[in-house]
């Protein structure tokens, strides 16, 4: 029997060993019958990347579909990799590892500890609590803004970082969307991207279409120079594909509604993130702005909150005044300013 581990967690080195000793080479994916079902497995897992950010859960109940599953992994990779779009790559390294997150929470502590030590993670088992080295957790924690993931916030003993299976599982995701990133795109030979060109030409298509439903650019006269530290932050890390932290959606979104932007507006920066969800980002925006219940919305966090929540920014002079308190206040003096 095929081992399961290995199918639930294609990325695993031993995963194509596996598919190796049972007569599955990459040679022989591209192009047959014998694996017609890996390569149309293979375009899912991008399109579920691109339209929801997380990788189709499957039954692997037999061990055709776990050679299956194992095979349309790195047949996943060479579809983005023939595509080589940014926003494509980033997307599907994130829906890889979020499904590998969700499994996770299923797995006994061996198996986690060791998909960890796979990532290049330092970890250990204390008293069947699972625990990571401080250097690690702050590396893929980092981008991580809730202040609850603080390391100040979390127990510390003997260099390593107590944390909870869920904690735990959500660090390790960082951790494999980081690898995946840095190993895409690989070097494709030409002859493999004519083979499998259809798909590659129906991803593209799909992509093309997703972004023009968004206008993945930001289209408005906003000037960064008259932003907060914050939200010019906040900004930032959400046109470049960085999530944001709840506290952080909502304070950039709240800002750029009162200020002025439309909700269309603010959803096509958001579009631009690699966890990007349609339905879910329009329900969160229009409660914000109010336009679910007709309201004039939530006006954004003071300086303080700000601080509190871990999203206060680089601070300049104008923050550090004695009358700032509000990330509005250093938008109005800072656009009469201009203005002359």
């Amino acid at each position: 029997m095929i081992g399961l581990l290995e199918s639930r967690y294609p990325f695993l080195r031993n995963a194509q060993v596996v598919a190796s000793e049972n007569g599955a080479e990459i040679g022989d994916l591209m192009s047959g019958e014998t694996f017609a079902q890996a390569r149309t497995r293979g375009v899912e897992r991008v399109i579920s990347a691109l339209e929801r950010s997380e990788v189709e859960h499957t039954s692997l109940r037999s061990d055709i579909d776990r050679i299956e599953e194992i095979m349309s992994y790195p047949y996943a990779r060479i579809l983005v990799s023939c595509v080589n779009d940014k926003f494509l790559t980033k997307r599907y390294a994130l829906a890889e590892a979020v499904h590998m997150n969700r499994l996770l929470g299923q797995e006994p502590y061996a198996v986690v500890h060791n998909i960890a030590s796979e990532l290049g993670v330092k970890t250990r088992v204390v008293d069947e609590k699972l625990q990571m080295h401080f250097s690690d957790y702050l590396k893929y924690s980092a981008r991580i803004k809730s202040i609850e993931w603080k390391l100040v916030n979390n127990e510390l003993k003997n260099g390593y970082v107590e944390l909870t299976n869920d904690k735990f599982a959500r660090v390790l995701q960082n951790a494999l969307q980081d690898r995946i990133e840095s190993e895409l795109p690989l070097n494709v030979p030409e002859a493999i991207e004519q083979a499998i060109r259809p798909h590659v030409t129906y991803i593209e298509n799909q992509l093309a279409a997703s972004k023009s439903r968004f206008n993945m650019s930001f289209t408005g006269e906003l000037k960064p120079e008259i932003l907060p530290p914050c939200i010019r932050t906040l900004l930032s890390m959400a046109q470049n594909g960085i999530n944001l932290p709840h506290s952080g959606r909502f304070a950039l979104v709240s800002f750029l509604h009162k200020i002025g932007l439309s909700v269309e507006q603010i959803l096509a920066l958001f579009a631009q993130s690699p966890d990007f969800d349609e339905s879910k980002s329009i329900y969160q925006i229009k409660h914000i702005t109010g336009d679910l219940n007709g309201t004039e919305g939530y006006t954004p966090p003071e300086c303080g909150t700000m601080k509190t929540m871990g999203i206060c920014y680089e601070p300049d002079e104008l923050c550090n005044g004695e009358k700032m308190n509000h990330p509005l206040n250093y938008f109005r003096i800072k656009t009469r300013n201009q203005q002359g």
